[in-house]
C-alpha cells in the first residue's frame, strides 16, 4: 500500500501493464516530452521511447482512427484527448467505426481501444474546455464508459480498460488528478461497478466522477444534522450496475443522484428511471437529480460555480427529501 495522485495512479496502471506487454501503446496531443497537458504521461517517453509513447498531430480524427485501426490488427492502444469537449472532432470513427466493429464482424474483429478524456468544470477553462459528454457515450451500443472517482479505481479501472476487447471511454475529471489516496497495486480482480461507499439509513446519495467526493463531504453534513446517508459510488457508468443502487433505496426509501451533467437525458434519468422500474413500491418520495441547469457551462468563476453542484447543495436536497 502507497499514497499516491490520481494522476500517478493513472500512471502507474499505463506503466506497468506496458512494460508486461510490447502491444500496448500511447497517442495523443502532447503527451511526449511534455507529458501530457495535465501530467499524466510524464517521464513516460523517457522509459517507452516515441514509438510507444506518439506525440500525434492535432487531429483527434486522425489519432483516434489510426488507434482504431491498431486496435483491429492485435495492439492495445490508449489515446489520450486533451480535452473531451474535442472528442466531437473524433465521435465518427468512436460511433460509427470502433463500437460497431465486433458487432458486424463477429469474431474476425475486435476493438480494444481506451479513450482517456479529461472532462469536467470548476476551473474556469469555459464552455467548450469544461464538458463531460458521459450520457452520450452510455447511449452507444458497443462502447463502455468509466469514470473513476478515487486512486484506487483510477488505478484499477484504468488496468481493466487497457485488457477490456471493447473500446472504453475513460472520464478523468480535471479536479481529481491532484486528489490522494492509498494505492495498492497489487489486488486483482475486477473493481465493482457500483458499489457503497458509507451506509446510511434515511437516504441513498448516488453520484459518479467528482460528484461522489462531494457527495461523501455532503453525508459527513448530514450526519450532523441527523439524518443518516448512504452514499453509492458508480465506478462503470456503461455497462451500468444498478442492482446495489436498488438494494441500498429498498432500505432507505429515497434516492438522489448527483451528476456533472445536463439534467436533460443524462446518467442521473437513467438511474431515477431504472429505479422506478424496479423499486417504485418502496419509494416514500419522489426521487431528486441534481445536475448542472441546461446551459453552457460559463467561464466566470462565480457563474460556473452557481451552475456546478456541491456538498452543500447535495445536503440541502437531500435534507429536504428526509423531511417531506
Amino acid at each position: 500500500m502507497t499514497r499516491a495522485s490520481y494522476s500517478e495512479a493513472i500512471r502507474h496502471a499505463l506503466s506497468t501493464c506496458m512494460s508486461k506487454d510490447k502491444n500496448i501503446f500511447c497517442i495523443g496531443e502532447d503527451i511526449g516530452v511534455y507529458g501530457g497537458a495535465f501530467g499524466v504521461t510524464r517521464g513516460m517517453i523517457e522509459k517507452f521511447g516515441s514509438g510507444r509513447i506518439i506525440d500525434s498531430p492535432l487531429s483527434e480524427a486522425g489519432f483516434v482512427g489510426v488507434a482504431i485501426g491498431a486496435a483491429m490488427l492485435g495492439a492495445r492502444p490508449v489515446v489520450e484527448i486533451m480535452f473531451m469537449d474535442f472528442i466531437t472532432l473524433a465521435v465518427d470513427q468512436l460511433v460509427n467505426q470502433s463500437a460497431k466493429l465486433r458487432y458486424v464482424f463477429g469474431p474476425q474483429s475486435k476493438c480494444p481501444v481506451v479513450i482517456r478524456v479529461a472532462c469536467g468544470a470548476g476551473r474556469g477553462y469555459g464552455p467548450t474546455h469544461s464538458q463531460t459528454f458521459a450520457p452520450w457515450f452510455c447511449q452507444i451500443p458497443g462502447i463502455k464508459v468509466f469514470a473513476p472517482s478515487s486512486v484506487q479505481d483510477a488505478h484499477d479501472l484504468m488496468r481493466q480498460a487497457i485488457y477490456d476487447d471493447n473500446p472504453v471511454v475513460f472520464l478523468e475529471h480535471k479536479q481529481l488528478y491532484a486528489k490522494e489516496g492509498d494505492l495498492n497495486t497489487r489486488l486483482k480482480g475486477k473493481p465493482a461497478g457500483t458499489r457503497v461507499l458509507k451506509k446510511g439509513s434515511d437516504i441513498s446519495i448516488v453520484a459518479y466522477s467528482l460528484m461522489t467526493d462531494e457527495s461523501l463531504s455532503a453525508a459527513g453534513i448530514l450526519d450532523a444534522d441527523g439524518i443518516s446517508a448512504e452514499v453509492l459510488g458508480m465506478g462503470i457508468l456503461s455497462p451500468m450496475d444498478i442492482v446495489p443502487v436498488v438494494e441500498s433505496v429498498k432500505k432507505t426509501g429515497r434516492l438522489l443522484v448527483a451528476a456533472e451533467e445536463h439534467n436533460n437525458c443524462g446518467v442521473a434519468a437513467e438511474i431515477a428511471c431504472r429505479v422506478v422500474e424496479q423499486a417504485y413500491d418502496y419509494l416514500d418520495a419522489p426521487i431528486c437529480r441534481l445536475t448542472l441547469p441546461d446551459i453552457p457551462i460559463p467561464a466566470s468563476p462565480a457563474l460556473e460555480h452557481e451552475a456546478m453542484p456541491d456538498k452543500k447543495d447535495i445536503a440541502e436536497a437531500a435534507k429536504r427529501l428526509v423531511e417531506s
